[in-house]
């Protein structure tokens, strides 16, 4: 070991650590953290809409009356009566389950990690969209997975597609071992799965004999009628659930849940045991008691309010500003709209080029494992203020319509990409 190496460990790390890269969002929040820079990048909820006064009651009540086991150890698979409370959350997109067959975890994260800690090995196979959400990338790659992507159309992912993929990566000799896939107003392409397209990407999965493992943190977020029913809602032994109360209550208390086949389910507890011990206590009591005495539906309603607000905000903005060729969905509910710039721009040479003009988006990059997404941006609406959504738009517009200028009097230059041969063209999913 040389003491003059910039890392003397690099030598002795595990070759799965050779999948764990730092994400792309991660990368801009210091520069998109800064008050002048409108950041329509990060995917925070606005829980500035939370009453904070009732939420310090809630959390002094439950410390004064039940401090002593908030604050202690608690159960591998958390609090029976919270995972009791969770079936009622989950009753809104029609799951049912037994509370035995819950597991919390610290936020959905941990259950993405837990699972595919569970499930796969080395080389094991994982189809997802195309794009796909970059956290569960970032675990998949870390556990040395093979990420696949699928295509997508204006429904979602792509039935005809998958079932392609399975026979193509099994004639390969590989094991599929999940098919990942965000169902409802999904991170990052804001599109969301009808409820025949549901019944036949289950039906591939059931038929191939894989796994589908469901992530619903927006479900309850929608603009117009009732939530969505879950594909969980359909099958109880094919699908393993993912929920969070990150975007429906508080992200800072880390606090979602997974349910799953029982015999999963008991694997699931093993390894979050091996790992954490337990959930903090804390708070899931916070919650707990936060559902218990708090009118969290309408507080659900407020938010999908808020978020309806900025979504229109955004998409007018686009739509009054954007220059031709530029297009993006139109989500009915959660955070994001996926946009496609006009053909040759390069959302990832663009983004310096947008700071300094003080707007900030996510490279649509980050969203694939193959080096697609070039030509995407994942803009989010959560956040910001409407005024300041059409702000953000107006500065990005200008940037692209500078970068188009550029285009048109000298060529391909920074900022704009010239095609290799080798990367397959992003879906459009506007």
């Amino acid at each position: 070991m040389s003491s003059s190496r910039l890392d003397p460990w690099v030598d002795s790390y595990a070759q799965r650590t050779n999948g764990m890269q730092a994400s792309e969002i991660r990368a801009l929040f210091a520069v998109a953290s800064r008050p002048e820079v409108v950041s329509l990048a990060g995917g925070m909820p606005f829980v500035q809409a939370l009453d904070m006064e009732m939420m310090a009651e809630t959390v002094s009540k439950l410390l004064l009356e039940r401090g002593a086991v908030a604050l202690q150890y608690g159960s591998g698979q958390g609090d029976v009566f919270l995972r009791e409370q969770i079936l009622d959350v989950m009753a809104e997109v029609k799951v049912t389950a037994h509370p035995d067959d819950i597991i919390v975890t610290t936020g959905s994260q941990m259950a993405l990690d837990l699972v595919t800690r569970v499930f796969c090995n080395p080389g094991d196979v994982v189809l997802v969209e195309a794009p796909s959400y970059v956290g569960a990338l970032g675990v998949f790659r870390a556990y040395e997975c093979d990420v696949v992507h699928v295509p997508m159309d204006d429904e979602g992912l792509n039935p005809i597609a998958l079932a392609e993929a399975i026979a193509r990566v099994r004639a390969e000799g590989k094991t599929v071992k999940m098919i990942y896939t965000i169902p409802s107003f999904h991170n990052p392409a804001g599109i969301t799965q009808s409820q025949v397209r549901r019944a036949e990407i289950l039906a591939v999965a059931k038929s191939a004999g894989i796994l589908l493992l469901e992530d619903d943190p927006y479900g309850l977020l929608g603009f117009e009628g009732e939530p969505p029913a879950a594909i969980r809602s359909l099958d109880e032994e094919g699908v393993i659930y993912l929920g969070s109360f990150s975007k429906t209550i508080a992200s800072g208390l880390r606090v979602g849940w997974a349910v799953a086949p029982h015999g999963v389910r008991e694997k699931l507890v093993l390894a979050a045991e091996s790992a954490v011990l337990c959930p903090s206590n804390y708070s899931q009591l916070t919650i707990s008691q936060y559902l218990a005495t708090q009118p969290w539906r309408e507080q659900i309603k407020t938010y999908q309010e808020l978020y309806r607000e900025r979504r229109d905000a955004l998409l007018e903005s686009l739509e009054l500003l954007m220059p031709a060729g530029t297009t993006w969905t139109k989500p009915a509910g959660g955070f994001y709209s996926w946009v496609t710039l006009p053909e040759g721009l390069d959302s990832k040479a663009m983004l310096p080029r947008a700071v300094s003009q003080l707007v900030a988006y996510v490279p649509g990059t980050g969203f694939y494992v193959n080096g697609d997404g070039h030509h995407n941006m994942r803009l989010s609406y959560c956040y910001p203020e409407p005024e300041r959504i059409r702000e953000g738009v107006r500065r990005l517009a200008a940037v692209i319509e500078g970068e188009l200028g550029i285009a048109a009097t000298f060529g391909t230059t920074v900022g704009l990409r010239k095609s290799d041969g080798h990367e397959s063209p992003a879906p459009n999913l506007a």
